[in-house]
């Protein structure tokens, strides 16, 4: 496995509608590898194909917080929410890609969503909590929108300036 570099906000990568996935081969396969390898050093419960600079629909995510629990790595081939539940719920996000800024976002409480796994077979489960949280996120990245995207303009420009700031700093060193 090879963790890969998270790409930072602001890049046009990250604003890209990515493109679908029409087979699971080896080397998808390797690189949703590469990416839970990733998610967990950053350490995150979430990473989507374009943070690593891939166009394509692929998220990874492991939301198992509880001490001791089992990990329950996913990788997930063109992901679509199918149903939503109308109860909302409020979590406070971050990104890798927008590291150390944090704010509530407002989502559906349950989402049902059907992809295909690693190898290639059709899945279906519905996600509650903040495995729900994880997955709309993910799916957003893959349509090109932050979770600061759904902050008022004042604080996603506030936002947007540190991590130019960052990328500034991160050039230097």
């Amino acid at each position: 496995m090879t963790l890969r570099n998270i790409i930072i906000h602001p890049d046009p990568r990250l604003k890209k509608h990515c493109a679908q996935v029409p087979e699971i081969s080896a080397g998808l396969r390797k690189l949703a590898d590469d990416m839970l390898q990733t998610m967990y050093d950053a350490p995150g419960i979430g990473l989507a194909a374009p943070q690593v600079g891939e166009l394509i629909r692929l998220i990874v995510m492991d939301a198992v917080k509880e001490e001791g629990a089992a990990a329950r790595p996913m990788a997930l081939f063109n992901p679509e929410v199918t149903w939503v539940s109308e109860e909302m719920n409020t979590y406070e996000e971050g990104c890798l890609s927008i590291p150390e800024q944090f704010a509530e976002v407002e989502r559906p409480a349950e989402v049902r969503v059907r992809w295909t796994n690693v190898d290639g077979k059709q899945q279906q489960e519905q996600f509650g909590g903040l495995w729900a949280t994880c997955v709309q996120h993910e799916i957003d990245h893959l349509d090109g929108k932050l979770f600061i995207d759904y902050l008022k303009p004042l604080r996603r420009q506030m936002i947007t300036r540190r991590m130019v700031k960052l990328k500034r700093e991160r050039a230097r060193a």
